[in-house]
């Protein structure tokens, strides 16, 4: 979203790429190859990992990891789709993608397991994930906001001077203060499922160095996309205030 209000912004310049500001374009696509590069792998290694067979399957996983954490009021539902495996705290339910809730594998066990870590920072009122769910109404009215804008921008229905830059300057640092907020949420529930998974007698089974390194892969994937916003929130504001 930024490419567009940017070049909007960069009237006459003489460098860049189709009036593209070179220094954004290569932030940009460097954070797309990278996330590629980090998804193709986190495929391969749930690919991989989906062989090794062990005797739960991901829902037994999740069900086994919530009774034994004493959480009682959480639900395992199916999902459609693959990789789609998330916790909802509005209506406690561990949601497994169909290949992790039927499948008795390592990687199932890996994203259940890191699935129910959440339930779990729930249960205990994790600060981390407190915050994250605080910041979600906000987060999903910056990022209408900010598609507005856009919009509006590229059609031309008003100026973009230097009032409403920094209101984009706000809202996309909203979103990116949410990406950063999800990093530690990730790395605990991750943490915590790899410990279940040790105390639980399956981690022999299942090879905990591969459910380790399945659990590492998928977190890159929001260190990823944290660095990215990070990175073109600061190239925004720098041309904000070098055109002051």
């Amino acid at each position: 979203m930024i490419l567009e209000i940017l070049a909007q912004h960069q009237p006459g310049h003489p460098g860049g790429f189709y009036g593209f500001p070179l220094p954004l374009v290569g932030i940009v696509l460097a954070t797309l190859l990278v996330s590629w590069l980090v998804s193709s792998t986190l495929k391969r290694r749930f690919d991989e990992y989906s062989q090794i067979p062990i005797r739960m399957t991901g829902a037994q996983v999740a069900e086994a990891m919530l009774r034994q954490s004493g959480i009682n009021n959480v639900r395992v539902i199916c999902t459609p789709g693959k990789l789609t495996d998330h916790y909802n705290p509005m209506d406690r339910t561990v949601n497994l993608s169909e290949p992790v809730y039927h499948t008795n594998s390592v990687a199932a066990a890996a994203v259940a397991a890191h699935e129910c870590g959440h339930a779990v920072q729930h249960k205990q009122a994790y600060k981390w994930l407190t915050l994250r769910s605080k910041m979600v109404p906000a987060v999903q009215i910056a990022s209408q906001l900010l598609n507005y804008i856009m919009i509006a921008a590229i059609f031309g229905m008003f100026f973009l001077g230097p009032t409403t830059i920094w209101i984009y300057i706000s809202l996309f640092a909203v979103t990116t203060a949410f990406a950063i907020v999800t990093l530690p949420v990730e790395f605990d529930a991750s943490k915590r499922a790899l410990v279940w998974l040790e105390n639980s007698g399956l981690a022999a089974s299942m090879e905990h160095d591969k459910a380790k390194n399945a659990l590492f892969w998928a977190a890159m994937t929001y260190v990823v996309a944290a660095i990215g916003s990070l990175v073109q929130l600061a190239y925004f504001i720098m041309i904000a205030l070098n055109r002051r």
